[in-house]
């Protein structure tokens, strides 16, 4: 927005309308009939209001308990029968149960392996290696011949649990190195 120079450019030329010109005679606002007959509705209509709730907090007939749903209560409660006693034997079959104890051996797969990029130039390999080198992990370029050329992949491992390598995938991630996948050590 460009500045404008306020003192030395010409005041305007004066105008009948102009809102800044405080005009000597106001006409004063009439209130029309219809506002008029809506203020004197909501007026009663308060006022009838205020009365019925003092009306209910000083009437007689509010202040006294009802005892007829008392003495109905009672005569229900009179010609219902006994609740019949049930026996559950769930408890006393679980005192006498035995539990099996299996002999569980725990499998584990690993070692595990986690590769993080293939690449066709060895150069790339290298500036991921470096990538995350700064990240605090060490990691290895691995060749592999393919049908037309050979592929260098960035791996990290071995882990002895996959745990281990999710905590490592976890740190690339934070240091925006995605693409990593764990996989079986062959």
């Amino acid at each position: 927005m460009s500045n404008q120079d306020y003192i030395s450019r010409t005041p305007p030329k004066k105008k009948k309308n102009s809102p800044y010109k405080k005009k000597s005679a106001e006409p004063t606002p009439t209130v029309s009939v219809k506002a008029k007959l809506i203020g004197a509705i909501v007026i009663i209509l308060i006022a009838a209001f205020s009365y019925s709730l003092w009306f209910l907090k000083t009437s007689t007939i509010t202040k006294t308990p009802i005892e007829s749903q008392s003495k109905i209560t009672t005569t229900k409660e009179q010609h219902l029968p006994e609740p019949p006693t049930e026996k559950w034997t769930y408890v006393e079959n679980l005192k006498t149960k035995e539990i099996e104890v299996g002999q569980y051996e725990v499998k584990q797969n690993g070692p595990y392996k986690m590769q993080c990029g293939s690449f066709k130039k060895q150069s790339q390999a290298e500036a991921l290696k470096a990538k995350m080198a700064f990240a605090g992990i060490e990691s290895q370029i691995q060749t592999a011949q393919g049908k037309n050329s050979t592929w260098y992949k960035v791996v990290l491992g071995p882990y002895a649990r996959k745990r281990a390598a999710e905590e490592d995938k976890h740190k690339l991630r934070n240091n925006k190195i995605n693409g990593c996948q764990i996989w079986l050590w062959k």
